[in-house]
């Protein structure tokens, strides 16, 4: 899809950049396959804000997408192209033979009227949408919604756009090129689906105002370097200056650094399988 630069008849629309929605469907999603879902705000279970700036919003339901694909060998009918307004990637709503019905991310190139298949068989064509086992995947082919534990469901390349490529297989294991750079190790049992994820084009709009960011519920966010000294570690100075006219490094309200040190957990589990780093250094093997 293309996006849409509009004729600024109103201020708001000076600036918009939006992406283009033809071929999506003008209506309410399917009423088996969402559900509500209670919104924290940024509030934990004792009402207290841990993650700042959120809170207001559009209503919107859950939709339930289908990260498994767990229903083998039968072929399913896209029936329509949907907005999803929990996540920047766009739906595709499936009907198979059964009368079952179910969400998926649709793949860039996927349209109505399309078939799609999940199935632990390989495939003489790969066509956008269907689901194998990494190790029936040629090396060099562009997947996304891949699964880090076989069965789990999907958990990486979902954003819209988004896509890694197998470079390989040793034994039970492939290699992975994600989006982020990073290559790494996953077993060749998980699922992944053949295409890049649509609306490649997310990328490229602009809200164009600030009632737009209000609207998807996130709420002001005011520099630190503009507070008090009381309010903020990088507050106070004559004019702008570097963190209350000294040069301190930058920091959270608590103190926390925010800038040039990793974040990642060392004790995760799934560091093991990291091959090359995203920032490009190799990993050191003990």
């Amino acid at each position: 899809m293309a996006i849409i630069n509009q004729r600024p008849i109103t201020p708001g629309q000076r600036f918009l950049v939006r992406n283009r929605t033809e071929g999506l469907h003008n209506g309410g999603p399917e009423k088996a396959l969402v559900e509500s879902v209670h919104r924290a705000k940024g509030r934990n279970c004792y009402g207290r804000i841990t993650s700042r700036r959120r809170g207001g919003g559009h209503k919107k339901l859950y939709r339930k997408v289908d990260f498994r694909r767990a229903q083998l060998d039968a072929p399913a009918t896209v029936t329509r192209l949907e907005y999803d307004p929990n996540r920047t990637a766009h739906l595709a709503l499936l009907a198979y033979a059964d009368g079952t019905k179910s969400y998926i991310l649709a793949p860039d190139g996927l349209k109505v009227g399309d078939t799609v298949l999940s199935t632990n068989t390989a495939q003489e064509t790969l066509s956008p949408g269907l689901s194998l086992p990494l190790r029936l995947i040629p090396p060099a082919t562009f997947i996304h919604a891949i699964e880090m534990l076989p069965g789990k469901g999907a958990q990486l390349a979902r954003g819209a756009g988004a896509y890694a490529q197998i470079l390989g297989l040793e034994g039970d294991r492939a290699i992975l090129r994600m989006p982020s750079g990073e290559q790494r190790y996953l077993h060749a049992d998980c699922r992944a689906t053949v295409g890049v994820v649509g609306n490649v084009d997310h990328h490229n709009r602009s809200l164009g105002k600030a009632g737009r960011n209000r609207w998807l519920g996130r709420r002001p966010r005011v520099r630190g370097m503009v507070m008090n000294p009381v309010d903020h570690p990088n507050g106070g100075g004559q004019g702008k200056s570097k963190g209350g006219g000294g040069r301190q490094h930058p920091r959270s309200p608590w103190g926390q650094l925010a800038k040039h040190f990793p974040t990642r957990i060392k004790s995760n589990a799934s560091n093991s399988q990291i091959i090359l780093r995203r920032n490009g250094r190799k990993v050191k093997k003990a």
